[in-house]
């Protein structure tokens, strides 16, 4: 190995960055390849969406707290109005994920995604409106995960922004505070 070069960074969480992808990756593959063995579309779609759920839960309530340091949840208040919650950890903690996660961790959701929506194309040239139903739940699924941890990252981004603010705001009226009354 050459001194020069930066040592490379390995996974932090290998093993929830394995289950991360198992489970994207068995709903694609079984979807993909279930033609081949099954003949019930009955066993395809409960089989896809089940592996296709195991993910949206994995994803939602494992990975992203591990690999990324985010968390969301919807629930609907008193009002019957739907509200996003968002938890992160503090900026200190996030600047110290681990790159290699973070990376996989974004580009599995947006290639998941993808994976889906061409499957979704490929559905409605073949005029299976069955099929393209599995394809609508777990692409739904899919762009839960992605909307719900944008809006998180959002939330974190802005809370760290509000927490500068506040703390340069509040250092500002203690120094001009003191200034005033020495004079």
């Amino acid at each position: 190995m050459d001194p020069s070069q930066a040592p490379v960074e390995n996974y932090a969480n290998p093993n929830t960055c394995l289950f991360h992808v198992l489970f994207k990756g068995a709903a694609l593959a079984f979807y993909i390849l279930s033609a081949l063995f099954f003949n019930s579309f009955v066993i395809i779609f409960v089989v896809t969406v089940l592996l296709a759920a195991l993910d949206f839960w994995v994803v939602k309530n494992v990975s992203g707290r591990i690999l990324v340091g985010l968390r969301w949840w919807n629930e609907i208040n008193d009002l019957g109005e739907s509200v996003w919650k968002f938890e992160s950890l503090d900026q200190e903690s996030l600047a110290r994920m681990n790159k290699k996660d973070s990376w996989l961790f974004w580009w599995t959701l947006y290639l998941a995604a993808a994976a889906w929506l061409i499957l979704g194309v490929f559905s409605l040239i073949r005029f299976q409106a069955d099929y393209l139903l599995v394809v609508g739940v777990c692409l739904s699924l899919n762009v839960a995960n992605i909307i719900g941890f944008t809006k998180c990252k959002k939330d974190a981004k802005k809370q760290f922004q509000q927490f500068a603010s506040q703390t340069i705001a509040s250092r500002f009226q203690s120094t001009v505070q003191s200034a005033f009354t020495l004079v």
